[in-house]
């Protein structure tokens, strides 16, 4: 088959597209062939060594396509069955054996490129506004790069809670993409001179009970201070690099704020839990209430062009290798 791999880390230069062989499922696997492999920017920490892993490796853990194959030990899924997933490794390939406890079938109705779009970035936002910090009515809310693949669905979901968003982006397009998802508010942060002084300007002084922030070292300090008393910021992703360490009297004294660094993985621990969360991604894409954007498609050989537009903030929305 042929595959993405990495021999060492670095920049997208380092992408290679070879032959290598066939996978084989394990106890507990089902044997895919990938239709579609998702890009999510934790790609890019292992492909950069942020996360380490042992070279050579292969990237990508998300994807969507059919079963050929089912391993020993595997029960409720059968060859032809048509599945979506977001932790299996090496996803970037043709085949990929994937754990059967991380696949979820994917309902008739929704095509391919939606369901990949849905999934990881989907639940993540689930798990974010239903179990991280559960958005209430009424609540302003900040999401930082709202017109992102996550902010793009946090800002829906959240909106559709009754939420006030108030979005940052980086372009005027951007912007027009985070008001058509729902936010009430957005902030250029490009051109903001202060980006807590204009939270608190668009909250009465008070600041927000939550921050989601996916930016992380460019963008901490200012969600810090944009959040009221006893606020929750949520960090779930290092876009702009990791956040430098942090003396825990900050909390203090940004008034008894919380701090939480969460991963879907912790939160679809169980089969009950993964099956909460896709179940309500994959109901709101059927019923209309959740707008899958699909920024960019590119085929598996050029995986470095779909790393560089990524890290260079050239899109907007899900970003989609074919297979």
């Amino acid at each position: 088959m042929r595959a993405v791999r990495v021999r060492q880390p670095g920049g997208p230069e380092v992408i290679e597209f070879v032959e290598t062989h066939d996978p084989a499922p394990s106890s507990g696997e089902l044997l895919v062939s990938v239709a579609l492999a998702g890009v999510n920017y934790v790609d890019t920490y292992f492909r950069s060594g942020v996360y380490p892993k042992a070279p050579p490796f292969g990237l990508g853990t998300e994807g969507i396509g059919t079963v050929i194959e089912v391993g020993p030990d595997v029960t409720g899924f059968a060859a032809g069955d048509r599945v979506a997933w977001c932790d299996a490794q090496n996803s970037y390939a043709e085949l990929v054996a994937v754990p059967a406890r991380r696949a979820v079938r994917v309902p008739d109705g929704i095509p391919d490129e939606l369901a990949v779009g849905a999934l990881l970035q989907g639940m993540t936002a689930h798990f974010l506004v239903d179990s991280t910090y559960p958005v209430a009515p009424g609540e302003s809310i900040l999401v930082h790069a709202a017109a992102g693949g996550v902010g793009l669905l946090l800002t829906q979901m959240a909106a559709r809670r009754g939420a006030r968003v108030i979005g940052t982006v980086s372009t005027e397009e951007k912007a027009e993409l985070a008001r058509g998802a729902g936010a009430a508010e957005v902030i250029r942060y490009d051109r903001s001179q202060d980006l807590a002084a204009e939270v608190h300007a668009l909250t009465d002084g008070l600041g927000v009970p939550v921050v989601y922030d996916g930016v992380g070292r460019t963008t901490f300090n200012a969600s810090l201070a944009s959040l009221k008393k006893r606020g929750t910021m949520v960090l779930f992703g290092a876009a702009s690099g990791p956040v430098p360490p942090l003396d825990p009297q900050w909390l203090n004294a940004g008034g008894s704020l919380y701090l939480t660094r969460p991963s879907l993985y912790h939160y679809i621990d169980t089969r009950a839990e993964l099956d909460h969360h896709a179940s309500a991604v994959f109901g709101a894409v059927l019923d209309g209430t959740l707008n899958i954007r699909v920024g960019h498609e590119y085929p598996l050989a050029e995986a470095r062009r779909a790393h560089e537009d990524l890290q260079g903030r050239r899109t907007a929305g899900k970003l989609l290798l074919r297979v």
